[in-house]
């Protein structure tokens, strides 16, 4: 007799002859913050809210954060020489981060462009779809493209 070692282990496991997918909790883990490292965060506040047009979610000393629109993942802005015991290394160049953009994309892209914003690669149109590069005053790249 086949000894069973966890209840139910044969309906709620994927196996690799098994066309099982996972289950989705809609009340999981998300992402609350990603930090980005700057040398002042109150000139990075000013960019990320006054040029970017991010909304200033939170001002309290060390903790600066902003986002868009509504609930959702916020950048903490913070200040290399802040981190303790040792000042952090400013980390310029791709950060990973993909922001979306409502609307006509190229239209925005030039409104950002008007706004003082850099960029890095100029608003293109691949085969799979928009996409920009902006740089903050830092060299920390964020990509743009169009909301999904």
């Amino acid at each position: 007799m086949k000894r069973q070692v966890f209840s139910g282990a044969e309906d709620s496991m994927p196996t690799s002859r098994s066309k099982a997918k996972p289950k989705s909790n809609p009340t999981g883990p998300r992402i609350a913050s990603v930090p980005i490292v700057v040398s002042d965060k109150q000139a990075a506040k000013r960019w990320y809210v006054d040029q970017l047009g991010m909304r200033l979610v939170d001002d309290q000393d060390h903790w600066v954060t902003v986002g868009g629109p509504g609930k959702g993942t916020v950048f903490h802005l913070c200040q290399a020489s802040e981190n303790f015991p040792k000042p952090i290394p400013l980390e310029p160049g791709p950060s990973g981060i993909v922001i979306a953009l409502s609307g006509d994309f190229e239209t925005a892209c030039q409104q950002l462009k008007e706004n003082g914003i850099a960029f890095s690669h100029d608003p293109e149109k691949a085969e799979w779809g928009w996409y920009a590069t902006i740089r903050d005053p830092d060299g920390n790249e964020h990509h743009l493209a169009p909301e999904p």
